[in-house]
């Protein structure tokens, strides 16, 4: 697919990684719908992009919201033919943390474990059979969508939730690309290490240095770099089912 043939929707679109994904994809000649929960990023974007960029609120945790999202981008943009599941959040903790002074047991809660299941395991889930769903359904011939895996897919200290949700996107992008490929459906996962996002800049200094100690070439990842990844996938037509690890080198 070349870029310029792109009508794709960005989750979490408006911030982070999504927000370059938005940028350089309208500024490359992609149709471009941002969906995220922040209206003002939402609104923010748009600026920036002089319009390029189309923003769609949309809570990806929920079906009627995604389908609410889907509708609008078809009529904006005459199609859809590009996905990419950004949306994440992170709330972490240890499965069970003993306090120093009283010596009492907690655990992971409930709420951290479903809320990050919600949005980055069930959200992709959810945008991927309404993008499915609409492009066997029209018939949109070369289709791609792209799932944002992460480094701690592995298994990461204090991420249980987040770990899981983040491997069970790479199995998906797997299956998927086994089941899609009859309709002209494919399928890539990107998994980063730590990238130049708010979410680090929220770090302490000290712990932020101590992350960037643990990969090789020595700093975090410019979100430019991890768009280099996905502008490769949606361009090579024979790349489906896999995941790219794009971490420095560095090992959890």
């Amino acid at each position: 697919m070349r870029i310029e043939e792109l009508k794709v929707i960005v989750t979490g679109g408006a911030s982070g990684m999504g927000r370059t994904f938005s940028l350089e994809l309208a500024a490359a000649g992609a149709q471009v719908v941002a969906a995220d929960v922040n209206t003002d990023a939402l609104t923010e974007i748009t600026k920036a992009s002089d319009g390029a960029v189309f923003g769609v609120e949309c809570n990806v945790a929920d079906e009627a919201s995604v389908a609410s999202l889907f509708e609008v981008a078809y009529k904006h943009m005459g199609s859809v033919n590009g996905l990419i599941n950004n949306a994440g959040i992170i709330r972490d903790g240890l499965l069970i943390k003993k306090d120093r002074d009283t010596g009492e047991i907690s655990n992971l809660s409930m709420k951290k474990w479903q809320q990050v299941i919600d949005v980055n395991l069930t959200g992709p889930f959810l945008c991927a059979r309404e993008f499915a769903t609409m492009a066997a359904r029209h018939e949109v011939g070369p289709a791609c969508m792209i799932n944002i895996s992460s480094i701690s897919r592995k298994g990461n200290v204090g991420q249980t939730n987040y770990s899981a949700a983040k491997a069970g996107l790479v199995a998906m992008t797997k299956l998927w690309s086994q089941e899609l490929s009859r309709y002209g459906i494919r399928t890539g996962a990107i998994a980063p290490g730590p990238v130049d996002t708010p979410i680090l800049l929220q770090m302490p200094e000290k712990a932020r240095a101590g992350l960037s100690r643990m990969v090789p070439l020595g700093r975090f990842a410019d979100p430019k770099e991890v768009y280099t990844a996905v502008k490769f996938i949606f361009e090579n037509d024979f790349f489906t089912g896999r995941c790219l690890e794009l971490d420095g080198g560095m090992n959890i």
